[in-house]
């Protein structure tokens, strides 16, 4: 690559977009080269934008710090100097639905961390080791958006990121019946203890909107594109409870599966170990080499101890047994701001440019 290609962050002083900054400095492939926000931050440098409100416990990188940020809905001006955007604001769903549109019409790439797309037939939703062959449908997605080079990729909810792939891993068995209880770190919510103090010493059973998402998600991203768009699997069944725990990174998920054709605790095992998909066989920068790892050990995986596994891009899997009512019972484990918001979104970002979907401007 002549020169890296021009990343702006649309979003860029909340959480996510934050973790999206720690994570592009130093990438091979890319630069962020803007950044934009509300009209409250436009303006300011990004330091200042964010003063007092940096959430990640490693430092601003300084190549970020003297960017001015821009207004958001200024797509024009924004996009004119970007070769593709990063997107993860806090908006209503049809102003961002609107929003990521506008910037995909004028000629950019938008990878997304919102969920406002996660629907829309034409668009890919995609955890790049499972789907995709499902970036085959932006061809449709220009058609209908108007654009030769523009268009929306979008990454799924974090709370599935942490079972999928296991239950990925196993598709030639045939899971048919899924239950799934998560346990979901406060940064998924974009707070930290000091923001959400009532989060000390306490559980919350209920997080809104989630149980929906963690059930229906995994069926579109185990669907296939037709020529009407993307049409989502009907298997497995899953049900889920999405739980708030006092954890500041770090999703995990205890595991009941039943399959067609029962797996030997052998062969899960292999598959697991063994399991390599697009990133893998690519290189991508981001990619992690192991991508599901099992630990042996009772007491794991851990959050705090494995959360961090693979620069966060891992999965890591434990508590393997054979199950009373369902085929098998285990744990896993995601980091939610890397693998399950941030570092996915930028390895899809990845996959993109080495597939060709994403070119300088």
């Amino acid at each position: 690559m002549s020169r890296k290609l021009r990343a702006g962050i649309v979003g860029g002083t909340g959480m996510v977009g934050q973790r999206f900054i720690a994570l592009l400095e130093n990438h091979p492939w890319f630069q962020v080269t803007a950044i934009a926000a509300s009209v409250n931050s436009a303006g300011k440098s990004y330091e200042e934008s964010v003063q007092g409100r940096w959430k990640l416990s490693t430092p601003m990188p300084e190549a970020v710090k003297g960017i001015m940020v821009q207004d958001a809905s200024k797509v024009e001006e924004v996009a004119a100097d970007v070769d593709l955007i990063f997107c993860a604001v806090d908006m209503k769903k049809e102003e961002i639905k609107a929003l990521e549109e506008a910037y995909a019409r004028t000629g950019t790439p938008v990878i997304s961390n919102n969920s406002a797309h996660r629907w829309t037939p034409d668009v890919p939703m995609v955890i790049p080791e499972i789907n995709p062959e499902h970036l085959e449908v932006i061809a449709q997605q220009r058609k209908r958006l108007g654009t030769e080079t523009g268009f929306i990729a979008v990454k799924p909810n974090c709370s599935i990121q942490s079972y999928m792939p296991t239950l990925n891993a196993l598709h030639e068995f045939k899971p048919s019946k899924v239950v799934v209880t998560t346990y979901q770190a406060i940064s998924g919510a974009g707070k930290t203890f000091t923001d959400w103090p009532d989060m000390v010493d306490n559980v919350i059973p209920y997080i809104g909107g989630e149980e929906e998402k963690s059930e229906q998600e995994p069926l579109r991203i185990w669907g296939k594109v037709t020529s009407e768009g993307i049409v989502p699997s009907t298997q497995p069944v899953i049900t889920t409870q999405c739980i708030r725990v006092p954890v500041a990174d770090g999703h995990m998920a205890a595991v009941f599966a039943s399959f067609e054709q029962k797996p030997s605790r052998e062969e899960i095992l292999e598959r697991w170990n063994s399991f390599q998909g697009r990133p893998q066989q690519l290189g991508l920068p981001s990619a992690p080499k192991q991508f599901i790892t099992y630990f042996e050990e009772e007491n794991r995986p851990q959050t705090r101890l494995d959360r961090d596994i693979e620069n966060g891009m891992g999965i890591s899997a434990g508590r393997l047994r054979e199950d009373s009512l369902y085929d098998y019972k285990f744990v896993s484990l995601s980091h939610n701001t890397v693998r399950g918001a941030a570092g996915g979104a930028v390895l899809i970002a990845e996959l993109l440019k080495a597939e060709g979907y994403i070119q300088p401007k």
